[in-house]
């Protein structure tokens, strides 16, 4: 078992794959590369969809969610993508980290062990309340929406 500490931190995880842990490539990352974790080569035929292993288990502190976003890389070179981008791991989920890819290409992706297939953003959140009212407060935009502030 590892500990990942952000900006004090800590997130407790188990690493069952053989790769190394996730790591913030730069100073300003805001993700981490996933790495596919399989024994063998998987290939995603155009518009096949598939849950990647990582090998990877999470212990988020409360108040905290994961993020598992898309790889710019991988969609604009191959057009494959996370299909529920961003995918949302709970503070209180304790299973493997999976990453559901989809092809959009027009060919064939093999996805290798070890190969970078998503980032990972750890982010806060707020719990909401409801409160019913009658009316809401006006705004400029008011009900616009869909395209109402332009296209420039």
């Amino acid at each position: 078992m590892s500990t990942l500490t952000f900006s004090g931190v800590a997130i407790r995880l188990i690493n069952r794959s053989h790769h190394p842990l996730p790591h913030y490539a730069t100073a300003h990352s805001a993700g981490m590369d996933l790495r596919a974790n399989l024994d063998a080569p998987m290939v995603l035929a155009p518009g096949q969809r598939a849950l990647i292993p990582t090998g990877l288990y999470l212990e988020l502190p409360e108040g905290t969610e994961a993020q598992v976003r898309p790889r710019s890389g991988l969609a604009f070179k191959h057009g494959i993508t996370v299909l529920n981008a961003p995918g949302t791991i709970d503070a209180d989920y304790r299973g493997e980290v999976g990453v559901l890819l989809i092809n959009h290409g027009q060919e064939p992706f093999e996805v290798k062990d070890g190969e970078r297939v998503a980032q990972l953003v750890i982010a806060r959140y707020l719990r909401a309340e409801w409160q019913e009212v009658a009316d809401l407060s006006s705004s400029e935009r008011g009900a616009g929406g869909f395209g109402h502030t332009g296209t420039n």
